[in-house]
Parts: structure tokens; sequence; C-alpha cells
């Protein structure tokens, strides 16, 4: 598909339609959607830009390439001024008094942020049904599960209500639901882009990312976020990729795939068939494919999940109704801390916590939480391993489609386990890309640390393949 960013660029420097038009349409289109997509509307910011853009426009003065471009912001982002609920009971009345690094580089090059979008609560869950706004309905069968966390951002790029939107992903939270509803979706390398501003699940794995319809548009996106950020160290400058330089695919000359992911008794017929077939397609134009050996799937989920918690009921033990979150006294103080957690954070997110104080208290911290760390380590040496012998590892990104809404929420593990193609790459800190083709839930392009230039352009070869 070709780059939205692009045509609306052009459409408007043409007056082929005013931005505040643009917008309103964008906005009633929000208002009426029954996806369950939105958390709260942007529309008096949204407006207030779009006219600034019009009389840049009148005035025959240039405007930048994202400048009135409508995107979309997962609920996890502060945005000054505006409601940033995470989904939860105890941050529904919460307003940011600050903006994230990454939206506001999108603020200063002109785009136009429209909707807060729903999501799992604090990012945890693989469907956006953990939300006090209720599930997030899947954009091709509103049976289905939209995925998670990101799962209203993806919904809203899928039918259009927003030209891209902002996701996070941790353990796959743009990936997955990228997967499901058909879009291209980016967890780029950790650290390129500042999580300053972006509420913490799991701090060494979260990562800011686009969701878009083309890869240009990922492209262009991702360039406007990436950086040095001095609220953020974990972050490290790095050059824009060019457009030219993804349209190259001189540079890739082997790929490999997991032979355990595609052999396992878990992955669906479909799913497995699929990839094998694109799988034959690529080696049809001359690229020589290796089967890899990796972990198997319930070591990395085991692994992910036991980091994860541990971060998130560290990073989530400031929200107890005092300085943060929406206070239910009791009787005294510490009732008080009890009621206010209690009552306010969704059984998932307690299953978190609990689990997180579990493998960190004393007599576990060492048999569990370090053993989780010393797991990590080896798994970023076979990825360094593995990135000696090939450019790119393509993967499926779940082993399943998507399931009906209700049934995550009735089984966890089963929950967990759909992240089991996603949590490796996370763990491993990799640029990793979910292209809408060639299964299911798509395909999963991934390659070594700071390549992300070398995704997008196996990406592109891919998008025209299949």
């Amino acid at each position: 598909m070709e780059s939205q960013i692009h045509k609306i660029h052009q459409q408007l420097m043409a007056k082929e339609f005013t931005c505040t038009k643009l917008v309103q349409d964008r906005l009633d289109l929000l208002k009426s959607n029954t996806y369950n997509s939105v958390n709260s509307l942007l529309d008096k910011i949204a407006l207030e830009l779009a006219t600034k853009v019009d009389a840049k426009i009148e005035s025959g003065q240039e405007i930048g390439l994202l400048e009135g471009i409508p995107f979309g912001i997962k609920d996890v982002y502060m945005v000054q001024g505006t409601y940033t609920t995470a989904s939860s009971d105890l941050l529904k009345n919460y307003k940011s008094a600050y903006t994230a690094t990454a939206i506001q580089k999108l603020l200063d090059a002109g785009a136009i942020p429209l909707v807060k979008e729903n999501c799992d609560s604090f990012g945890h869950g693989s469907s956006s049904e953990n939300t006090i706004f209720g599930a997030v309905k899947n954009a091709i069968n509103s049976d289905l599960v939209s995925g998670g966390s990101s799962g209203g951002s993806a919904v809203n790029v899928a039918k259009d209500y927003t030209v891209f939107s902002i996701g996070g992903d941790t353990g796959g939270s743009i990936r997955q639901p990228a997967g499901y509803n058909k879009v291209f979706g980016l967890k780029p390398t950790y650290g390129k882009i500042s999580r300053f501003g972006l509420m913490a699940y799991a701090s060494s794995t979260d990562c800011v990312g686009p969701i878009a319809k083309s890869i240009e548009d990922i492209r262009i996106v991702l360039n406007v976020m990436s950086g040095k950020d001095i609220k953020d160290l974990t972050t490290y400058q790095s050059e824009k990729i060019s457009e030219e330089s993804i349209l190259n695919i001189d540079e890739i000359k082997t790929i490999g795939y997991f032979k355990n992911f595609i052999e396992s008794d878990a992955i669906d017929a479909q799913v497995k068939a699929d990839f094998l077939a694109s799988i034959e397609k690529i080696k049809g134009k001359g690229i020589e494919v290796k089967e890899l050996d990796f972990f198997e799937s319930d070591t990395l989920v085991s692994t992910y999940y036991t980091l994860a918690m541990a971060e998130t009921a560290s990073n989530l033990s400031r929200l107890d109704g005092t300085n943060y979150g929406a206070r239910i006294e009791g009787d005294n103080l510490k009732n008080t801390y009890s009621i206010t957690r209690s009552e306010n954070f969704s059984d998932e997110s307690k299953r978190r916590i609990v689990g997180g104080n579990q493998v960190l208290s004393q007599g576990f911290s060492d048999e569990i939480y370090l053993k989780g760390l010393n797991l990590r380590d080896q798994i970023s040496n076979n990825f360094e391993k593995d990135f000696k012998e090939v450019d790119i590892i393509l993967s499926p990104v779940t082993p399943n489609t998507p399931p009906k809404i209700g049934e995550s929420l009735n089984n966890p593990l089963a929950m967990y386990l759909s992240d089991a193609y996603t949590v490796g790459f996370s763990l491993g800190k990799l640029p990793t890309l979910t292209i809408p083709k060639g299964t299911g839930t798509g395909l999963q392009i991934s390659a070594a640390k700071n390549n992300d230039a070398l995704v997008l352009q196996f990406a592109n070869f891919l998008n025209d393949l299949i």
C-alpha cells in the first residue's frame, strides 16, 4: 500500500480538502466507532492545530511532511493536560503534567493527535480485554480479540480512523495486534526511541513504536521519534533511515528461522503451512535460508514473565493513592494503601504484581529472578551467534490466530503462551517488524541490534514478494 502520509500531504498542499475537514472527518469516525478503540478524544487540541495548518497553507507557506497528519496515541503516554488512564480504574481521572518525548517530537513535526487509545491496563495483557473501557474488538472480525496490549492503536489504523498510531511494545504488544488486524507494527531496537513519558511496565524491554498501513509510513514516523534524549539514559543517537536505503535488498544474502517454532505442537497447522510456503518463495528469489536452534517456547515465556512481573511490581509500587491514583480511604494508612490497590488494579495487574513480588522476595530471588537474568543473557548471546550466520530472522508473529473475545480472560496461561514467538526478540532488544502477509497473523522480521534499516529493507522485499 502506498504511503498515506505522502498522499495526504500532497492533497493538503493541493487544497483538495482542508486540514480541519480531514481532522473532523476522522474525529467523527472515532466518535461513532463500535470497536471500543477510544478512551478519550483530543478533539479540541486537534481542531486548534488543524486551523493553524490551514492558515499556513492559505498563506502560501510550505508545510512539513507530517504537518496536519492525524495520529493516535496508546493511553499509556503522557500528553500534557490530557487524561492518561492506562485503561485502569486507578488512573481514570489522572491528567498528564507533561508530554512524552516521542509524542512531543511528533507534535513538533506538526502531526495532529486525535485520540488516546484503548489498551490492556498498564500494558498487562495480549488481547486488550483487560481494560475498564471494554474489550477492543478486532478490525477484521469483531467477534475476535484485537490483540494486545496496543489493540486500540492497531484497530484505529486498520479502520483508517488514524493515519498512524503510537503503540508500546514490551513483549509483543505492537507486533501481535498489528498481525491480528493486518497492519504493519514495529518494535525498534531498544533505546532507539526515548521512553520518557511512557508509563513503565517492564523498563528493560519497554519500547515506543509506530503502527501504520505502509512500510514507508513506519520509516517516516520512526525517523521523527528516534534519537538521544537526556531524560532517558538508555537512548542513543542514530542516523535517519533514508527512503532509498530501504529499497535496496542487496545487503540481505541469508535469512534464518527457528525450527523449534515451526516444529512445535502448539503451532496452528495453517500458520505452519503458510510460513513454510513463504520460506519457499524466498528461496525462489535466490536467498539462502538456514534453520536455526533457539530456546523452547516455554523457556522464553517463563523468562520474559519472570523479569516483566518483577519490574512491574517495582514500577507500580508508586501507585498507592497518595502520590498517584484514585485514593480509597481506609481505617488507617496501611488499609488505605491496601484497599486502593486491591480495588483499583485489575485482576491481571494484581496477578503480575503478586508474581513479581514473589520472584523478588527473599528465598526466591536467587532461585528465580537471577536465573531469569542469566537466561536473558544466554538468549542475547544466542542472537549474536545467529546474526553471524544470517542477516534476518523470520518467524510467525503468533502460533495461532486470534481467539474469541472472552477466551483469554478465562485462560491467562494460554494468553501468556500466545506471546511465545515475540518475547524472545524483546529479551534480545532487537528491532522487529510485523508485516501483515505470509500467515493469518503476519510474519515477523528481526535483525541484529541497531539494524532497523535492514528490517525495513527486507519488509519491502517481502511485501512485494508475498
